[in-house]
């Protein structure tokens, strides 16, 4: 059997607590201004030590969610802001965060998002989220297609870069780390929608672009999209084995995300934005991405 400090020192246990505890407080589990559980209650839930509690407390206030003093729980700082163009009315009553937005795309029949991103992390823990909704019957949708574009292995981006350039090799296979574990999870959890027939159609695909995001896209059922800047910030990182490195960096998740709907006028701001996202997607997917060009080649 694995032992479990040889299991938290490798990082699974530190990412999984990191990633649940974002996702959180981007959903509003943990509103802004609210404290989060104490070190010993957050161990104690998760399974893991407090001394790995402290290194995703580390790297969250890093990424400045939270903020922390000596002897006093963690308080929440930063959320996710979401500035949507559609009338209140015409929306449901979740807040207006991402999860609640893509359960509303999973509610309906024909499933259809183009994703370009940097990591796919915040959508892997969206897809894991409706799967589980599918898995309980909650919902029935007969046909998911889930497009993504990421950014190609073999560039060398402006972010991360380490303070001590010696560390930027260190920072580039942290994030491509990144994206290769999130990218593996959605290609199984999807691919298991599939194989236990549990949906009648799951498409999925990913290509790579020579592109280095400066934002996030998510186009929604054609209907919707959600765009938001990618904000360079000066943090420690924290690599794998525990070990912080000072650097640039850019933050996706927390950043504000504008969300505008196609509605009866093709000539209204939200109608015109999302039809010009959604033609740049295709665009992208088609001429710019390797798979896209290889395929005409």
């Amino acid at each position: 059997m694995t032992d479990k400090r040889t299991d938290e020192a490798g990082g699974t246990e530190f990412r999984r607590v990191a990633e649940e505890l974002r996702a959180r407080i981007t959903d509003g589990g943990y509103p802004l201004g609210t404290f989060l559980p104490s070190q010993t209650t957050l161990a104690g839930e998760f399974g893991v030590s407090r001394d790995t509690v402290q290194r995703v407390l580390r790297e969250l206030r890093g990424e400045g969610w939270i903020e922390s003093r000596q002897g006093r729980a963690s308080r929440v700082v930063k959320g996710q802001r979401i500035h949507s163009s559609a009338p209140r009315a015409t929306r449901s009553r979740h807040a207006m965060t991402l999860g609640p937005l893509i359960g509303e795309a999973f509610e309906q029949s024909d499933v259809s998002l183009d994703v370009y991103t940097l990591t796919s992390e915040s959508l892997d823990f969206h897809i894991h989220t409706q799967a589980e909704r599918i898995r309980n019957g909650a919902i029935t949708p007969r046909r998911i297609a889930l497009r993504v574009v990421l950014p190609s292995a073999t560039e060398s981006p402006p972010y991360p870069r380490a303070k001590d350039p010696r560390d930027d090799a260190r920072l580039l296979e942290r994030l491509r780390g990144i994206t290769e574990r999130h990218t593996a999870s959605l290609r199984k959890v999807l691919g298991e929608l599939r194989a236990e027939k549990l949906v009648p159609s799951v498409e999925f695909e990913f290509r790579h672009a020579p592109l280095t995001p400066a934002f996030k896209l998510y186009v929604i059922n054609r209907a919707e999209v959600l765009h938001g800047p990618y904000i360079p910030v000066n943090r420690p990182m924290m690599l794998d084995t525990g070990e912080e490195v000072a650097g640039l960096d850019v933050l996706g998740l927390g950043a504000t995300l504008t969300h505008h709907v196609r509605d009866s006028r093709p000539d209204s701001p939200g109608s015109t934005f999302v039809a010009s996202m959604t033609e740049w997607f295709e665009a992208v997917w088609e001429l710019v991405t390797e798979e896209g060009r290889a395929a005409r080649g």
